[in-house]
């Protein structure tokens, strides 16, 4: 599969072949689903757990008599409405780190690439070399027609394409190593650099 390769200057700079391997592939929306809800659930935090009425150390002695004190019959300081008593169905540790097979992990990054091959969505533009403002970034942009992109660069970002970036809305900037589906799928439009395509393209042969 060939693609136009541009400038941030919307000028053209020649083409590339993308593999078929790691751009062509046949749409699986089961496999994004599944990459997806992992890594939504990687993201939640565990919640800290709160000592409940058998945890804590409170005495278990009769407060008073049972009868005649007037007021209530109590036999444990460890009862929720104390001060120090234990807490009443209390947040409790619970896991959301599932785990997820890396082929799955793997194919389904390359499946949302392909998708966004297919829906015409992918840019490749030669490198992200640009000033460091945040006005030249947007004249880049207006001139590419993206307002909602993902821009992947190569081992590293440009230091001066992200700092004007940076304050742009529906605007986010990663290195090839930290392409994800969610990500992907959560911009309208996927702009790679030739640097990015072939970190991208290696991590189909390991």
């Amino acid at each position: 599969m060939k693609i136009q390769v541009k400038t941030l200057a919307a000028a053209d700079a020649g083409e590339i072949e993308l593999s078929d391997a790691v751009f062509g592939r046949e749409p699986r929306l089961d496999i994004l689903h599944r990459v997806v809800t992992w890594q939504l659930e990687k993201r939640r935090g565990t919640a800290r757990k709160a000592r409940e009425r058998s945890e804590v150390a409170r005495t278990g002695k009769k407060l008073g008599r049972q009868k005649g004190g007037g007021t209530a019959r109590h036999g444990n300081r460890a009862a929720p409405q104390f001060i120090g008593g234990g807490k009443a169905h209390g947040p409790r540790v619970r896991d959301f780190n599932p785990g997820l097979n890396k082929k799955i992990r793997k194919l389904g990054l390359f499946t949302a690439l392909s998708v966004k091959a297919a829906e015409g969505k992918l840019v490749v533009v030669e490198d992200l070399e640009i000033d460091a403002k945040t006005k030249s970034v947007i004249g880049a942009l207006g001139g590419l027609g993206i307002t909602s992109g993902l821009f992947i660069d190569g081992a590293e970002v440009n230091r001066s394409f992200a700092l004007g970036a940076a304050n742009v809305p529906h605007i986010d900037v990663l290195p090839a190593i930290g392409a994800n589906v969610y990500d992907i799928l959560n911009h309208d439009t996927l702009v790679l650099t030739r640097a990015a395509v072939t970190a991208l393209e290696a991590r189909a042969n390991g």
